[in-house]
């Protein structure tokens, strides 16, 4: 049996299962690096249903846990696409051939900038990253953000200064966006942090960060 008469198949019996235990959910593919999940993405309606990594359906995702395999028609979705079921938000991580769709939940949304240099040396007032020295990178992008392991102390060195730290941070491929290091990344809670490092796979982007701090 051919190879893609197989994919055809799986993909519809994803569609069985979640239309026989999961729920309706939205579909969108980003089209550039701003605002992902604007109206004009959407694309697909479909059933969808999310299991633990392996098929297991005994518990839901734990603490830290954010990897799941999806369950949905996946004839029509591609690796980076995100899916809104409700409150949740996953993106797509893999879609090998014959293979589970593997997805991410995302927790929290994000923007970045990057620090623009100062024009001019030794005549500018201020040295330092202003709003109107950085230029916008992407917005509105939900990711994964756990915690990472590793910490740094900030550099004025108090003795009341608390460990500043790091996140691990999981979203797909940008359209025209590469991340460096000193990038800059702000969320919906109002936190800050300076990209680290940063790693571009077939999965997307995974970036380490380390949190700003007044």
């Amino acid at each position: 049996m051919r190879q893609a008469h197989l994919k055809d198949r799986v993909a519809w019996a994803g569609n069985i299962a979640a239309r026989a235990a999961g729920g309706w959910a939205d579909a969108y593919r980003p089209s550039g690096p701003f605002e992902p999940l604007a109206a004009g993405n959407r694309y697909l309606r479909l059933p969808a249903l999310f299991t633990g990594v392996h098929g297991r359906m005994n518990r839901p995702l734990a603490y830290g846990e954010v990897l799941a395999h999806g369950l949905f028609d996946n004839a029509y979705t591609h690796p980076g696409d995100y899916i809104v079921q409700g409150d949740a938000i996953w993106f797509i991580l893999s879609q090998e051939p014959l293979q589970p769709v593997l997805c991410a939940r995302t927790s929290r949304i994000v923007s970045f900038s990057r620090p623009s240099a100062p024009p001019s040396t030794g005549g500018n007032a201020y040295g330092g990253v202003t709003a109107s020295t950085t230029t916008p990178l992407a917005t509105g992008w939900p990711a994964c953000i756990t915690g990472a392991s590793g910490s740094g102390m900030p550099s004025a060195d108090l003795p009341t200064d608390a460990s500043v730290p790091y996140w691990s941070v999981m979203l797909p491929d940008i359209p025209s966006v590469t991340f460096l290091p000193s990038d800059l990344l702000s969320d919906d809670l109002g936190r800050s942090a300076v990209v680290a490092a940063a790693e571009k796979s077939q999965l997307g982007w995974r970036l380490m960060v380390k949190q700003a701090v007044n």
